[in-house]
This record gives structure tokens, C-alpha cells and sequence, in this order.
């Protein structure tokens, strides 16, 4: 459905997209997820021709974005960030505007505009000025002049931003019923919101594309050591010895602090070090004081990840390179 080979943006000596490859197939929710100036909005605006590449190549089921530009868009709907709209339409106005502009024939706007107004619940307002309107309403027509022309491809870039949380509830559940009838590819960097609705994720920071997945998948990938933590009134040396024979342990750290020892045990994710410690302190006389496990959670190590923009393994689906060279724009 779209395959992007090698696809790079530069600015000069700035680099903000770098030989990105992946590919998207029809029938699925993908997620584009990485922190602010990641790269998230060129990349979208590559993929839709809105913006010309450095290098690379982008194929909307089989046509070049950039060599055959009016095949090629007549397969997308696309939200930019901020919703293409003017205010002084109202809704209907609007959409019927978008539709006469995508060369959408004329007797069949009308149901295309009506399809377009229930599935994206905007009967209410369908006369009032777009200006009057609320910012999560203004996101539903944004996303419903991209419904017109019925493509099988629909981008959103970054669609909940701004709206409070009764209105990201309401435009995720949208999402997902796109998702029904068309390839959906959204942007955010906001974790949550992507693991909620897609069913793969794409992570890009610093203009690479560092993981990709089913949100499943990431999580396994992501999910890192765990550290049980132990405070024990005793002598470092004799809680060393008796923790050494504990199965499971990865790493351990000690300390001596007023004659308690406090020590950090780490192991793997799915192992549970508390029963055999506690037994193993016992056995010596040892009083725990404290024992506690820590876990690093998903958005911790995504937060890592993104910061030092490292790459890791990746799905084979999201992450598939495909032919060599490029082209120039």
C-alpha cells in the first residue's frame, strides 16, 4: 500500500529525516510515535507530496508521490496539524468546497458529503460557522474533508493535540472506526495515545526511525530489567553471602548506611526475587526492613530511547528496506 524507501529531508547542513524505510500495508491503524521535532510532520508531509524530498523514494500502491502526484493523492486523505479550514464557511459550505476541489463529480458529492458528515458526527453543527465552533468539532471537519473522495489511505498528523480529554476519548473512538474501511496512518508523541489505538507503531527520533512493532511486540522489546530494592538490618558482608546463592539475580549493588545495608538486586522482568530473599535473609537471622520492586515502565524506556535516538530491532513489516538510490528534489 505505501512503501518508503531511503526517503531523507535536508535543510542545509540539518538532517531532519534519515534514510527512512518502512512499509505500510492496507486494513491496519499504524502509529507514528516520537517526541516533538522528531521528524513526525516532515516525514507525513513526504508521504503526501506536500513536501519534496531530498532524497528517496515514497510509492502509494504503486504510484510515486512525487512522479505521479495526482494518482498517487487521489489515494489520501490527509489531516495536516493544524486543520485546514476556514472559518468563515460553515461546515457544509466547507466540505462542499473540499469536495468540488478533489474533482469529486458532481452527483456524487452530495452522498460523499453526507457519509462524510455521519461518520464523523457533525450533524449537529453542519450550519454553523466553522469559526463558532469547538476545537475538538474543528478536528472532525478537518477530518472529514479528508473522508471526501473515499481513500483508502487517511494520514493524521497529530490529531488530538490541543483537545481535553472527553475529546481525545471521542476522536480515538473515531479513529478506530476509520479503521474499518481505511488504512489509517496518525502521528503523535503522546505514548498512551498510540498504543490505544494502532495496531503497529512506528518510533522516530532525530529524524531515524528506531523501532517499530505491534504495540505488543514493543512492549517485549521495551520492557527492561527489574530492580528489587532491600533495606536489611545487618552487615554488608553477611547479607553479600547471603544473597549470593539466589537464582535469578542479574546485577546487585551494596551499600552500608548506620548499620543497615541497603541493596539493589536486578533481574529479569518476568522473575520475582522476594519469596527467595526473604528466605535467604531468614536463613542468616537477617531482618528485612524494606523490600520493594521497581520496574521500568514503557514510557520510561521510550523516553530513553527517543533521547538517545539508539536503534533497536525492529518488526520486519514496519522496517523494510526496499531498493536502492533516489531521487533529488
Amino acid at each position: 500500500m505505501i512503501e518508503v524507501r531511503h526517503l531523507t529531508k535536508r535543510y542545509g547542513a540539518h538532517v531532519a529525516v534519515e534514510d527512512l524505510n518502512f512499509r505500510v500495508e492496507p486494513g491496519r491503524i499504524y502509529g507514528l510515535l516520537g517526541p516533538n521535532g522528531a521528524g513526525k510532520t516532515t516525514t507525513m508531509n513526504m508521504i503526501t507530496g506536500c513536501l519534496a524530498a531530498s532524497q528517496g523514494d515514497v510509492l502509494i500502491d504503486g504510484h510515486d508521490i512525487f512522479e505521479e502526484p495526482v494518482e498517487a493523492k487521489r489515494l489520501i486523505g490527509y489531516l495536516p496539524e493544524i486543520p485546514p479550514v476556514y472559518t468563515d464557511m460553515t461546515v457544509e459550505e466547507y466540505l462542499s468546497f473540499v469536495a468540488e476541489a478533489k474533482g469529486i463529480a458532481r452527483k456524487e458529492r452530495a452522498r460523499q458529503l453526507e457519509d462524510a458528515v455521519e461518520r464523523t458526527a457533525l450533524g449537529e453543527v453542519r450550519h454553523r460557522l466553522i469559526g463558532n465552533l469547538s476545537k475538538g468539532f474543528r478536528q472532525r471537519v478537518g477530518i472529514a474533508q479528508a473522508l471526501l473522495g473515499n481513500p483508502e489511505i487517511v494520514i493524521l498528523d497529530e490529531p488530538t493535540v490541543g483537545l481535553d480529554p472527553a475529546q481525545i476519548i471521542e476522536i480515538r473512538d473515531l479513529i478506530r472506526t476509520l479503521g474499518e474501511r481505511h488504512t489509517v496512518i496518525l502521528s503523535s508523541h503522546i505514548l498512551s495515545e498510540i498504543s490505544a489505538v494502532c495496531d503497529s507503531v512506528m518510533i522516530i527520533a532525530h529524524g531515524k526511525l528506531v523501532a517499530s512493532g505491534t504495540p505488543q511486540e514493543l512492549t517485549r522489546l521495551f520492557q527492561g530489567k527489574q530492580t528489587l530494592h532491600l533495606t536489611v538490618r545487618g552487615a554488608e558482608d553477611a547479607v553479600r553471602g547471603a544473597l549470593r546463592g539466589v537464582a535469578g539475580v542479574l546485577e546487585a549493588a551494596y551499600r552500608q548506611e548506620e548499620g543497615q545495608t541497603v541493596a539493589e538486586l536486578t533481574c529479569a522482568p518476568d522473575a520475582d526475587l522476594r519469596e527467595p530473599v526473604f528466605f535467604a535473609c531468614a536463613a542468616q537471622k537477617l531482618p528485612i526492613l524494606e523490600m520493594r520492586t521497581e520496574t521500568a515502565s514503557l514510557e520510561d524506556i521510550f523516553l530513553e530511547l527517543t533521547q538517545e535516538g539508539t536503534p533497536v530491532a525492529a518488526a520486519p513489516e514496519a522496517d523494510t528496506a526496499a531498493g536502492e538510490g533516489g531521487k533529488a528534489q
